[in-house]
């Protein structure tokens, strides 16, 4: 045990060396298994093989499984189940009450591609998977869109609130203000609506995310050293912008990117000045202060707030793509990775995982399985057994947020029942079927 968190120690802490940072509140070493022989990790007591790697509680496919079934259950309220429509909900299926602030766009549009993918991943043999993925498709088409005026119209809503739907124009919570909106939101759920189109052929999925693009098209700045194309948020009346960068830049890159594909020739010249920009400018900053990479949680107000999920997802999407509009897609991956392994990852229980941002170092269900996924995506592209251990013991690690009956907790680092949905579920299971699809064995 002592020479397995040594080594996964000494990874995180040599890259830490290369930045002059240190990792964030690492777990002791333990001198022998019997340290933590009675760990309990989440819900569940910690397993350990004879080299000291954390085992999951159970096979994978079996846990993500029981959540899916689990959700499954979930009441209709106010015409769709209900964890599509609250982001803080319990174990028991009820909201908190303290709790009426929601974040719609990423919670359900990355539900889109958790849900989709498990789709795909068991076979299509199960509708309820590709229904309650709909389901989410209509709730953002349906309910959760500015008015129809202003710089930003009928785009989709980052934030809003429980019950009010469809959501009022002054519906912004969370660190946003009350008429606010997140540009690279609608970018993502209008990635995600993309897809469920291709999935339904149903057209409003495609007509939202085709306005959403050019809503962004529209409002485009050239980006410079100290300001991404869009501003992190936005009023969407006037178009006066807040917080000049804005991190996650690959959905808005993947949605003019997918538009292309599908037919759609105007999005040719903002995907190439976008991607320009991510090139010249912010791929640069993750080898230096990462300045361009603050700003991504809903939540979250500070300036100078850097974030492992936006850097992680650029590099799922250069390695899905491989080379198809980056040559150097190996080399940057790496960096993208690299910047996140020396800023936010550490041990918890003598496990290697992934925080989520400057101002939280926490291991959040969304943010810790993005890293193993993605690692996980990388050694499988390249070849490479760099992030191998990496990748399976984070993913490991998060599984522990499942409790025996499927129902999640938002991290493994204590044993409760619900929270964020998106990190208890809808930004969690795609990540698991992208590792499986990367690593098979890691499934069973």
């Amino acid at each position: 045990m002592k020479t397995f968190i040594a080594v996964m120690f000494a990874v995180c802490t040599a890259a830490c060396a290369t930045a002059q940072q240190q990792p964030f509140n690492p777990t002791p070493s333990a001198s022998n298994c019997a340290d933590y022989s009675a760990t309990l990790i989440g819900f569940h007591h910690a397993r350990y093989a004879p080299d000291g790697t954390l085992l999951p509680w159970t096979a994978w496919r079996t846990a993500i499984r029981k959540e899916m079934q689990w959700y499954n259950r979930c009441p209709v309220v106010d015409g769709y189940p209900r964890f599509i429509t609250v982001t803080f909900m319990d174990g028991n299926y009820h909201w908190y009450r303290k709790r009426p602030d929601t974040i719609p766009a990423m919670q359900d549009g990355m539900g889109i591609l958790s849900y989709l993918k498990y789709y795909d991943f068991t076979g299509r043999k199960d509708s309820i998977y590709l229904k309650i993925a709909t389901e989410m498709g209509r709730f953002l088409v349906t309910d959760c869109n500015t008015p129809g005026y202003g710089k930003w119209p009928d785009f989709t809503r980052s934030t809003g609130r429980v019950g009010e739907l469809p959501l009022p124009a002054d519906c912004g919570s969370q660190s946003d203000r009350p008429y606010e909106i997140q540009p690279d939101k609608g970018a993502l759920a209008g990635w995600a609506l993309l897809q469920l189109f291709r999935a339904t052929h149903n057209k409003a999925f495609l007509n939202q995310a085709l306005h959403n693009a050019r809503v962004l098209a529209a409002n485009m700045a050239p980006g410079t050293a100290t300001a991404s194309p869009w501003p992190f948020r936005v009023d969407f009346r006037t178009g006066v912008g807040r917080g000049p960068v804005s991190a996650d830049m690959s959905f808005p890159l993947r949605l003019f990117n997918g538009l292309v594909h599908q037919g759609y020739g105007e999005f040719t010249r903002p995907a190439d000045e976008l991607w320009s920009w991510i090139l010249n400018y912010q791929l640069p900053s993750a080898m230096g202060s990462g300045s361009l990479w603050t700003q991504f949680f809903e939540d979250y107000d500070k300036l100078d707030n850097r974030n492992s999920w936006s850097a992680m997802n650029l590099a799922r999407y250069l390695i899905e793509k491989r080379g198809k509009f980056d040559p150097s897609w190996r080399e940057h991956s790496h960096t993208l990775i690299q910047f996140v392994t020396r800023n936010f990852t550490g041990l918890r229980d003598g496990v290697p995982v992934c925080g989520e941002q400057d101002g939280d170092h926490e291991p959040w269900g969304g943010a810790n399985s993005t890293y193993g996924a993605v690692l996980a995506m990388y050694c499988a592209a390249t070849g490479s057994h760099e992030y191998e251990l990496l990748a399976r013991e984070s993913l490991n690690f998060g599984l522990y947020a499942i409790d025996s009956d499927g129902c999640p907790g938002q991290n493994a680092l204590e044993a409760l029942r619900g929270g964020w949905q998106e990190d208890a579920h809808t930004d969690k299971i795609h990540n698991y079927v992208d590792a499986m699809n990367a690593f098979p064995s890691w499934g069973r």
